[in-house]
Parts: C-alpha cells; structure tokens; sequence
C-alpha cells in the first residue's frame, strides 16, 4: 500500500470566505510544529514545493521578481510576479499571500487565495490536501505531493462538500477544468 493509499484525510476545517463581487478570498490557517524559517524554506525552495505544492516554479519565491509558475495538471506554466518576500514573515505572489507568525513553538501559517466564486470550496478541499502534506513532508514523513485524479481518489470530493456546506454554498460539480487549480 503506498502512503497515498494509507492517507485519509480529516474533517474539513474552519476556513474564511471573504466575498468581493465574482472574486473571493480564501483564508485557511494550520498550525505547524515547524519554525517559520523551516515552513519558509518549503513555501519558497523548488524542490521543496514539488514535495507538497499544487504547482511548480522555475525560482525560489523567496524573492521579488518574475518566476514561471505551473499548476498541476495544466501544460504551461504563467508568468507571475513575487511582489513581497519578507522572510520567514510574508510572501506574496498572483493571487496568493502567505503568512507566517511564531506561535507555540511552531509556526501558524495563514493563506490567503483568490479565487473564483463557483470554485472557492473546490480550492479549500485542494489546499487542505496539500497543507496535510505539508505537514507530513515537514514532520520527516513525506507521503508525496497528492493533486488532480491523486486527490480524487483520497477525500477531495467529500472534503469539496464539506467546505462548500460550511460556506453556505452548493456544492459545485466538477467540470473539466475545474480542478487545474488546487
């Protein structure tokens, strides 16, 4: 059994919606055990976001400037800007912000995503994958980024339902771009 296989996981968590016209914000928080110059590292390393991020870059984001940005799943990456790179705090990028604050011992790490309305619960069941993980990869247990037809097959659909439900929302169906994005 491979450890996609053995990966379930949990109940959706609290997330944040906030609405302005046809683009909305997705606010996600997870604590980590990890110090913010670790969890740093692995928001901003290449080979580290290949471990857990729904994308791959070209550069480290660990500085401003122009980078190749591509989502699994789709062939060709997007030029995007790193406009904000204040290590180990805040890292800025397209549509997504990054915080991170010390907290416990670890790191209390926010995202804020953009996103279309019609797919906000679709990208909080795809992120709640990849920060579960994140935080594998970051504990020394890597199970191996889990995206696209990968995360279809460990929860994504009921943690979809999930979010959609906590946001007030229907539940969208999953169409044949939907989930290029997270």
């Amino acid at each position: 059994m491979t450890e996609h296989e053995q990966y379930t996981p949990g109940p959706a968590r609290v997330a944040e919606v906030r609405k302005e016209g046809e683009k909305w914000t997705l606010i996600l928080v997870r604590e980590l055990r990890q110090s913010p110059e670790k969890v740093w590292q692995a928001l901003t390393d290449p080979a580290q976001l290949r471990e857990w991020a729904p994308f791959d870059v070209d550069r480290s984001l660990g500085a401003v400037g122009t980078v190749q940005l591509t989502w699994a799943g789709t062939p060709k990456p997007i030029e995007t800007t790193v406009t904000r790179a204040d290590a180990p705090r805040v890292l800025e990028y397209s549509d997504t912000r990054w915080e991170l604050e010390a907290f416990g011992g670890g790191t209390r790490l926010k995202l804020w995503h953009s996103i279309d309305r019609r797919f906000i619960s679709m990208g909080a069941a795809g992120w709640h994958i990849s920060f579960d993980v994140l935080e594998r990869f970051l504990a020394g247990q890597p199970i191996g980024r889990i995206v696209g037809g990968d995360a279809m097959k460990v929860g994504w659909q009921r943690l979809n339902a999930e979010y959609a439900e906590q946001f007030g929302i229907e539940t969208p169906s999953l169409g044949p771009k939907a989930h290029s994005k997270s």
